[in-house]
């Protein structure tokens, strides 16, 4: 065996040891990503195949086509329960990406980095509260008779709660709720993502005279278009599953609000108050193509899984 032999057979992965750590770090990424498939399986695609099961048969579990979709739609709850979710799904979106994004870009350019860590923890405070926490908190909010911004409400024509959770309020009064709760995460997310952006290219933009606004529509929001994309599919999806927010307000106003006032509730009334549970199943299916239509829109419109070459 010559010299050069011997040093190759010296620096061979198996002599080196490189395999068997490689393998055992494949095996690690393998037991932490089964815990999650598990979960997935157990809590994610097992019920929504179950889902599918019943949406499609009837309570002694025979085939019946489109009869669940079709009795649930000619329901006369269907039409409103659903409006009132893409109203709501509109005016929350539209708050989300554009305040979201625009306080972002201000912690970023304009806030010095010790003070913009204080707000982005307080931002984010709100979203520790549970979802039944936040409506309790919003509960007093918007009772005159006890908020501390009683002046307000009563100044906008809304002296009694009763007033306050007027049908035509609603969307509004849930968007303040759900931006309250969620917007500061998503705040923290962008402000990440901003500064991931070398600094070169803003220096650059700089150098070429573009304002700190100019700035943000050029080059800042452009290239975080991608978490944009994903906060806006997050946001849908989490919209269509109002339930615990409207549920609590028709509780709270002693039937003021409707209990089929969102797809969900009028979800439960079909499986808990009618005994129904395939058509239940068949609004849940409705809700997951509308959510999947929906991402699938934005995800071809917006590249957001291509990858970059370099």
């Amino acid at each position: 065996m010559t010299l050069l032999e011997t040093e190759r057979v010296a620096v061979s992965p198996l002599r080196c040891g490189t395999t068997p750590r490689r393998g055992g770090r494949g095996r690690a990424g393998h037991f932490f990503v089964a815990g999650y498939a598990l979960l997935l399986l157990a809590f994610g695609v097992v019920p929504t195949g179950y889902s599918f099961y019943l949406a499609f048969t009837n309570d002694r579990g025979q085939f019946t086509g489109l009869n669940q979709f079709v009795k649930v739609v000619q329901d006369y709850r269907f039409g409103p329960a659903f409006t009132h979710m893409l109203i709501y799904l509109l005016l929350w979106l539209v708050a989300l990406v554009v305040l979201v994004v625009l306080v972002a870009v201000i912690l970023r350019s304009r806030v010095r980095p010790g003070t913009s860590a204080l707000f982005r923890f307080l931002y984010y405070i709100p979203g520790a509260l549970a979802g039944v926490a936040s409506v309790l908190v919003w509960l007093f909010m918007l009772d005159p008779d006890v908020s501390p911004v009683s002046w307000l409400l009563k100044s906008m024509g809304m002296g009694t709660f009763a007033a306050v959770l007027a049908p035509a309020n609603l969307p509004w009064i849930l968007m303040l709720i759900a931006f309250w709760t969620g917007a500061g995460g998503w705040m923290v997310v962008m402000y990440g993502a901003l500064n991931n952006i070398p600094d070169e290219v803003l220096e650059a933009a700089r150098m070429d005279g573009a304002g700190p606004w100019r700035t943000a529509w050029h080059i800042q929001i452009p290239m975080i278009r991608q978490w944009i994309v994903y906060m806006t599919i997050m946001a849908f999806a989490t919209g269509t599953q109002l339930f615990v927010e409207p549920q609590l307000l028709q509780t709270a106003s002693l039937g003021r609000v409707s209990p089929t006032w969102s797809p969900n509730q009028l979800a439960y009334v079909y499986a808990f108050q009618q005994g129904d549970f395939n058509g239940a199943a068949a609004i849940s299916v409705v809700l997951l193509a509308v959510g999947l239509l929906a991402a699938g829109l934005l995800v071809a419109r917006s590249n957001l899984f291509k990858l970059d070459e370099s």
